[in-house]
């Protein structure tokens, strides 16, 4: 048997079937969860990363699943867009499954096995809704996703749960939708198979029908992803989660959503049939604008860093919607780059922020004052992801930006583009004053001069993924040109 050929079904299969031995095991040894957990991991980074070398040397992958013929059996499609996602869930999924070893056995020792089999499935619901090329299994794929995200997020005890409960009821709100929009188009084309439906839907454009699936799976994802005003679930559900499943909620489950409506809006319903029902007043750029600026005024009346990066993250999510609302290629280039700079960037702040979280027992920016002595390399870390939000060369969120900025004025879209300054402004803010703090305040220990103080790092386990996700901020900024020329521009290049 050739793996290569069976790697889209291997990263999914694989880690399914791990999440069933992580529970076994764990009934007999919880210890033995964490490292088979890291081994999965592994082994899916590595099928991801096989898969998108495959992409990038022979094209695009259409696997049968069963070798059931679409538009009647489930098609796994694998082209540019969908396998750069799916390693950069995988990333980020692999440095969390390391980081947790530590914060999972503080939070909630009694529930270690139940944490790792809900993380392996949560994942798996996160790489399946990147690689299915079926539309009503993007919704059963969705209800992993959000059940086992559910589960997760109320690890984080008596103030987590209703948050999740919130969390949950406008996450059911959003799928039922999304699933409304998929029964109007299966009752119009007939085909639940995205690629069949998209080459039908030309011939019925003038169909109210579809206009009205169009538009209830658009607001769906739009909840799902906390794009404004919907955006009322994310805050209390990250900020009251545990360090370790904010660190893996946040930078994946609204990126992976702008994903999907990247595939829904530009492959399925087509570029044309999507800026045709939406000129003149209404226009989702200005969402996005006012999005962008909601989220940055929230950021900066925080006083709690954790709290603060989940409305930055509001902001970004107008950042994505924006770019691939603005009509043109560079616009959309800049939504895709910032899918996985955005993700990498939000995995350093919160790992960091949760080794913090881990030392000081607080993320308040009043508890940060002399945290550059007691905890450097964390500190630098954060450091990294901070220059990155706010766009500094040469990271990520610098290029990001410029593709989104430059897209804005080739669309004639300054309000865009203003809001993305104002943004960037206030990212260097809220940042600045985090830094203020931590360099230049005094705790009760240092407040005399004859004081040392000790530092006091995270474990390794700890102190590994967040150095590492800091690196990436910067080599993936330094590697822009390949990622543009290898990838995103065989995406775009297709779309106009």
């Amino acid at each position: 048997m050739n793996i290569a050929a069976q790697l889209p079904v291997i990263v999914l299969v694989l880690p399914l079937l791990s999440a069933f031995a992580v529970t076994l095991v764990s009934l007999f040894n919880k210890k033995l969860a964490w490292p088979l957990t890291v081994l999965t991991m592994t082994a899916t980074f590595l099928a991801t990363t096989g898969t998108l070398c495959s992409v990038i040397h022979n094209g695009a992958i259409r696997y049968r699943v069963a070798n059931w013929a679409p538009p009647f059996g489930i098609e796994l499609v694998i082209d540019h867009l969908s396998a750069l996602v799916a390693v950069v869930i995988s990333i980020v999924a692999l440095l969390v499954a390391i980081f947790a070893k530590e914060t999972i056995q503080k939070d909630i020792p009694n529930r270690v096995g139940q944490f790792y089999t809900l993380f392996i499935l949560c994942t798996v619901g996160l790489l399946g809704e990147t690689l299915t090329g079926d539309a009503f299994n993007l919704y059963v794929l969705i209800e992993i996703t959000s059940l086992t995200s559910y589960a997760l997020l109320a690890f984080g005890g008596s103030r987590a749960y209703f948050s999740t409960f919130n969390y949950l009821i406008l996450g059911t709100i959003g799928a039922c939708l999304y699933l409304l929009g998929v029964g109007y188009l299966y009752i119009k084309t007939g085909s639940l198979n995205m690629i069949d439906i998209a080459t039908l839907i030309p011939a019925l454009s003038g169909s109210s029908a579809i206009f009205t699936a169009f538009i209830l799976i658009l607001v769906g994802l739009w909840i799902k992803m906390a794009f404004f005003p919907f955006h009322g679930w994310l805050p209390n559900a990250y900020t009251h989660a545990t360090s370790t499943v904010s660190a893996f909620a946040a930078p994946l489950m609204t990126k992976v959503t702008v994903y999907m409506s990247i595939r829904l809006m530009y492959f399925v319903f087509g570029p044309d049939y999507a800026f045709s029902q939406f000129t003149g007043p209404v226009n989702i750029v200005w969402l996005a604008v006012i999005a962008i600026l909601v989220g940055s005024y929230y950021a900066l009346v925080q006083t709690d860093i954790k709290r603060m990066l989940t409305y930055i993250i509001i902001a970004e999510v107008g950042y994505m919607v924006g770019g691939m609302w603005l009509g043109n290629a560079i616009g959309l280039t800049g939504t895709i780059y910032h899918i996985a700079a955005d993700a990498i960037m939000t995995a350093c702040l919160f790992l960091a922020l949760g080794s913090i979280a881990y030392k000081l027992g607080s993320t308040k920016i009043s508890d940060m004052a002399g945290i550059f002595k007691k905890m450097p390399v964390t500190f630098c870390a954060f450091l990294v992801g901070a220059a990155g939000m706010i766009g500094i060369p040469p990271t990520a969120g610098f290029f990001s930006k410029w593709f989104l900025i430059s897209g804005g004025i080739q669309a004639g879209q300054w309000a865009f583009v203003v809001a993305l300054l104002v943004s960037s402004l206030v990212n260097a803010i809220l940042f600045f004053r985090i830094i203020e703090v931590g360099f230049f305040g005094a705790d009760d220990e240092d407040e005399h001069d004859a004081v040392v103080v000790q530092r006091n790092e995270a474990p390794l386990s700890m102190l590994l993924p967040t150095v590492t996700a800091a690196a990436l901020v910067i080599l993936l900024g330094l590697s822009t040109s390949k990622v543009t020329s290898l990838l995103i521009e065989n995406i775009v290049g297709s779309l106009f």
